[in-house]
C-alpha cells in the first residue's frame, strides 16, 4: 500500500572538502527490496517543485523514491553570492554530489542498481551519471534533457532573465527556494555565458549501457527534438517518446500519459 511522502529532511555531505546540507525526501520507502528511483530536478527546480508527481509515479510502479534539491536550490545550502557555476557544473553534480549523497544515505547501488529520473538539467546530470557508473544503473528516464546547446534554448533562457528582472517570477521561485537568487542566477548566468555555447555531452553519453527512455514535448520551448533523437543515435537501446501538446515539462503537461509510458517501459525491463 502506498504511503504519504516522508517529511523533508536534511543530510550533510562532503562535496570535495566542502560541507553541504542537502534537502531530501523519501517516498514509499518501507519496502527496502523495492526498486529505487531517484528524481533529479530541472535547472530551476527543487524538491517542492516536483509537487506530487514522484509520489504518483512511485505508487503506480511499486517503487521507492528519493527526491532531493541540489546545492544552490530549494532548502539545500545556497550558492555563495559571488560564486559562479563552472562549465562543468552538471558534471560535478553527476560525478561528485550525487555519489556523495548516495554514500551519506547508505544507498549501495552496486548491490541494488538504481533508476534515475531526470528533467532538463537534471536529465543531463542523469545521463552523465549513468555514463560513468554503468554497473550501478538499472535504467534511466530523462525528460527534455540537454546534450548540446541550441539557439532555441539560449533565446528562452534570455527571456527567463527578463521575466526574473521585470515580473513576479522571483516571488514565485521564492515559494520553492530559500534563496531564489542563488537558484536563478547560478543557472541563468552559466547558460548565457558565451563559453557555454560549446558545451556538449554528445560523446560522453555513448558509454551508457542501461535501458533509456528519452521523453520530450513536441512544443518544448527550451530544446528541439534533436536533443532526444541525438541520444538515440548514440545510445542504441534508447526508446523515444515524443509527446504532442506538451512543452518543456512532460510531467506537468502530460502526467497521465507519461506515467503510463514509464510503467510500460520499466515493466519491460524487469520482465
Amino acid at each position: 500500500m502506498s504511503q504519504a511522502p516522508q517529511p523533508t529532511a536534511f543530510i550533510d555531505i562532503d562535496w570535495v572538502g566542502r560541507p553541504i546540507s542537502i534537502e531530501y525526501q523519501w517516498i514509499d520507502s518501507e519496502d527496502q527490496q523495492a526498486p529505487l528511483m531517484i528524481f533529479l530536478h530541472e535547472g530551476l527546480g527543487s524538491v517542492s517543485m516536483w509537487h506530487d508527481f514522484p509520489q504518483l509515479l512511485c505508487t503506480e510502479l511499486g517503487y521507492r523514491g528519493l527526491v532531493y534539491s541540489r546545492p544552490g536550490y530549494g532548502q539545500s545550502t545556497p550558492r555563495a553570492h559571488q560564486e559562479q557555476w563552472g562549465m562543468d557544473f552538471m558534471h560535478r553534480q553527476a560525478l561528485e554530489v550525487l555519489p556523495a549523497l548516495l554514500d551519506a544515505l547508505y544507498i549501495d547501488a552496486n548491490h541494488q542498481p538504481i533508476w534515475l529520473f531526470g528533467h532538463s538539467d537534471g536529465g543531463s546530470i542523469a545521463l552523465l551519471h549513468a555514463a560513468c557508473f554503468t554497473e550501478q544503473m538499472a535504467g534511466l528516464i530523462v525528460l527534455a534533457p540537454h546534450i548540446m546547446v541550441e539557439t532555441l534554448t539560449i533565446d528562452s533562457i534570455k527571456q527567463a532573465k527578463v521575466a526574473y528582472e521585470q515580473t513576479n517570477l522571483r516571488d514565485k521561485l521564492g515559494r520553492h527556494h530559500n534563496n531564489p537568487d542563488s537558484a536563478f542566477w547560478g543557472w541563468n548566468k552559466r547558460w548565457l555565458h558565451p563559453e557555454f555555447e560549446a558545451w556538449s555531452i554528445e560523446e560522453e553519453i555513448k558509454a551508457i549501457q542501461c535501458p533509456v527512455l528519452a521523453v520530450q514535448g513536441v512544443n518544448d520551448e527550451y530544446g528541439t527534438l534533436e536533443q532526444i533523437r541525438g541520444i538515440a543515435r548514440r545510445v542504441p537501446q534508447t526508446q523515444l517518446l515524443e509527446l504532442a501538446d506538451c512543452r518543456h515539462s512532460p510531467h506537468r503537461d502530460q502526467p497521465a500519459a507519461l506515467i503510463q509510458h514509464v510503467k510500460t517501459f520499466t515493466a519491460r525491463q524487469s520482465g
